[in-house]
């Protein structure tokens, strides 16, 4: 397939994913590595290195608007980004090990999990009714802003929160995504910390966690120009496109169609792992 025809293709289907994912809060990479393995034929690998590229972009611009608005808790994600980094290195050097198929199968259990994670209803809490010893020795409490005033809020489960973390660091090394719904897992059920808070802390930290793990796939020769660039762009303008589109649909109908796509493309992951097809 010529480059131009290729990348015109790549271009299109990022703007999509990207659009997708800005609406249901999965991210792009969701759709983006699926498309480019199973319609393009590409190695997974590169698909991912493509995808990790992607996520930084599109996290970094948000991350500052969501820091000057005052929701993201800085000292949390700094210190919960410890776990995810170390966790995505880990992840990306296991990638270099693992066979493409044994990947795929991965990429398809841990997708299903997120699309039926992402239908589950969001709540909003107060944050814990006492914090634990870790979360006073590292300060972690805070406030934010909630009908024009500030609220503030206490953290518990500071310990397994940041095993899991570690969880989904490996997962965005692995898989090259944002590993959302296992963050909203730690921040949200189990550290207790306000949905707004927890989901704008966590875009505040995909970017660094995508950043660790995207130097060991660019010293693999795993991230290549031709396919990065134009599944960033797509997936940022997408992204920018639905942010906006986000205010005027009705989110749950777009959540459950794009949950049953992405069932769809689990499914399709999963057995093409199993057959090793990919």
């Amino acid at each position: 397939m010529p480059y131009i025809v290729l990348s015109s293709l790549l271009f299109a289907g990022s703007l999509l994913a990207g659009l997708l994912g800005a609406l249901t809060g999965l991210g792009g990479g969701v759709v983006i590595i699926p498309l480019m393995t199973l319609a393009f034929g590409i190695d997974i690998r590169y698909a991912i290195g493509a995808s990790l590229i992607s996520v930084i972009a599109t996290s970094s611009g948000a991350a500052a608007a969501y820091v000057r608005e005052g929701y993201t808790n800085i000292r949390i994600g700094m210190f919960l980004e410890v776990a995810t980094t170390l966790g995505a290195l880990g992840g990306a050097a296991l990638a270099g090990v693992l066979s493409t198929s044994v990947i795929a199968l991965v990429f398809g259990v841990v997708l299903a999990f997120s699309s039926l994670q992402s239908l589950r209803s969001s709540h909003d809490v107060s944050g814990a009714a006492e914090p634990d010893a870790a979360a006073l020795r590292f300060k972690l409490r805070g406030e934010y802003p909630l009908d024009g005033r500030r609220q503030p809020y206490n953290v518990t489960g500071v310990a397994p929160g940041f095993a899991l973390m570690a969880l989904a660091g490996g997962l965005s090394g692995l898989l090259g995504i944002g590993s959302g719904a296992v963050k909203v897992l730690a921040m949200d059920r189990i550290m207790r910390i306000p949905f707004k808070v927890s989901t704008t802390t966590s875009n505040f930290m995909i970017g660094v966690t995508a950043a660790a793990s995207a130097g060991i796939y660019i010293a693999r020769g795993y991230v290549v120009p031709e396919l990065a660039m134009p599944v960033m762009i797509g997936v940022l303008a997408g992204s920018l496109v639905g942010s906006r589109v986000l205010m005027a649909v009705r989110v749950p109908i777009l959540r459950r169609l794009f949950a049953f796509i992405v069932i769809v493309l689990a499914a399709e992951m999963i057995y093409n792992g199993i057959t090793g097809r990919i």
